[in-house]
């Protein structure tokens, strides 16, 4: 199974909202998730990135693979160097 780390679109239309979340890749993107770990808010200024850390490493170090903007927003809120 191979499990990614990525963004859940919420919101209204033209309001996005995001939820990060663990799921199995072969989900369709706001389907079904293992686990949530936080929530982003591009329409606030500055954005807004809520994410618990310590399940993200655990997550991470099961082998879970963060997409490339979800890796941004590690990167942002210093989860990863």
């Amino acid at each position: 199974m191979a499990v990614k780390i990525r963004l859940r679109r919420m919101g209204a239309k033209k309001a996005p909202f995001y939820r990060v979340v663990v799921a199995d890749s072969r989900y369709p993107r706001d389907g079904r998730f293992i686990e949530e770990l936080g929530t982003f808010n591009p329409l606030t200024d500055p954005e807004e990135i809520k994410i618990d850390e310590e399940k993200a490493l655990q997550w991470m170090s099961n082998g879970a693979q963060p997409t490339d903007t979800v890796k941004a927003l590690f990167k942002k809120s210093g989860i990863i160097k």
